[in-house]
């Protein structure tokens, strides 16, 4: 277990770092209109995100610190929802450059070391 533990966490880490970068380029790809790629890159991210909060409750469950807050990223899948249902796509790609990068790009990593 505590095998699949350290490589949940390592994953988890590795993920959130590329989040930031992954949310400029969503928001590029908007600005650049090419909806398409885009829209399949929020799907992407989504379903990372998912994913992301599904190991962080695992992890934690196994007694490791998290510094996740669920709550705005919820916030933010409601919204970019929101912004793609009425096609404001300027909203949208403000949301993954203004928000949801800095919001990843602050979020501490996992420290892994005490697991044995």
């Amino acid at each position: 277990m505590d095998d699949i533990l350290k490589e949940t966490i390592g994953s988890y880490n590795e993920y959130v770092g590329k989040l930031p970068v992954g949310s400029r380029i969503i928001a590029e790809k908007i600005r650049e209109d090419q909806i398409t790629e885009a829209l399949n890159s929020i799907k992407d991210f989504t379903e990372g995100v998912m994913w992301l909060i599904d190991a962080s409750n695992l992890i934690e469950k196994n007694g490791v610190t998290i510094y996740l807050d669920i709550n705005p990223i919820l916030s933010y899948l409601n919204e970019i929802n929101d912004g793609l249902q009425i096609q404001d796509y300027n909203l949208v790609a403000d949301l993954f450059e203004y928000e949801i990068a800095p919001f990843f790009s602050d979020l501490q990593a996992i420290d892994s070391t005490p697991i044995v």
